[in-house]
């Protein structure tokens, strides 16, 4: 099986850079929405790299 990330969730600015879109955001449970929200749209699954973040994989 293999993925692609469509997007990052953080809270830790820091920690992150790369390709994908990035979306930073001020609480855990504002990134938990995000997330979700971003799961539904683009039909894809979330999951934790770490408590401060979450990234948005379409798996073929």
């Amino acid at each position: 099986m293999t993925g692609t990330i469509l997007a990052v969730i953080t809270v830790n600015r820091e920690r992150i850079a790369g390709g994908a879109p990035i979306f930073i955001e001020p609480t855990h449970e504002k990134m938990q929405q995000t997330a979700f929200t971003l799961e539904k749209i683009l039909d894809a699954m979330v999951h934790e790299v770490s408590a401060d973040t979450l990234i948005v994989v379409r798996h073929k």
